[in-house]
């Protein structure tokens, strides 16, 4: 019955430490415990947005819905920023630094004009996310920008728009064109 016990006890213990040796075998790559681990956390920061403070945030949860591979969340302290956001009285831009990096603004004189807070934002953002103005005039296409009516209420990116994202930001840091990501978007 001894035997029979240590026998027992052997197999567990065998059976549990064999895998742990196998996920940390040398050379071996090992898959992410947690499937979230490849998306990307990008920290935006309102403290200069003023009054367009909760736009950004919106932005920041239609984008959340749509893609996958990449997330955006508000900066606390002790947190990078990858996103600095300001307010002005010129027209809605942003700043490519690289991909996932930038400055962008709210400027007031397109608020002035009847364009939604909200589009203009996710917009902005989407620059950021490595997205060029795209000027179709077509209210469903987010980066057509002040091309479509001002009466266009879409904050939302539309399927080619989501898959352009989750395409620049799949397997984690994916390499930057430069051609397409370092230029001055603006709505």
């Amino acid at each position: 019955m001894f035997v029979r016990k240590a026998a027992r006890v052997a197999t567990l213990v065998l059976g549990l430490v064999l895998p742990l040796v196998a996920v940390a075998a040398p050379g071996a790559a090992a898959a992410p415990a947690d499937p979230g681990a490849l998306v990307r956390t990008l920290y935006y920061d309102t403290s200069q947005a003023q009054e367009f403070a909760a736009d950004w945030d919106k932005a920041a949860a239609n984008w959340n819905a749509s893609v996958g591979n990449v997330r955006l969340a508000k900066r606390t302290s002790g947190t990078p920023t990858n996103i600095r956001i300001y307010a002005d009285n010129g027209w809605p831009r942003a700043y490519v630094t690289s991909l996932g990096n930038g400055t962008v603004y709210m400027g007031r004189q397109a608020v002035q004009q009847g364009h939604y807070r909200p589009r203009i934002t996710t917009h902005e953002i989407g620059h950021i996310l490595g997205l060029p103005d795209r000027r179709t005039g077509l209210c469903s296409d987010l980066m057509s920008g002040s091309s479509a009516p001002a009466s266009c209420r879409n904050d939302l990116p539309n399927a080619a728009e989501r898959a352009e994202v989750d395409r620049r930001f799949a397997g984690q840091l994916a390499a930057v064109d430069v051609r397409t990501a370092a230029y001055a978007g603006v709505f």
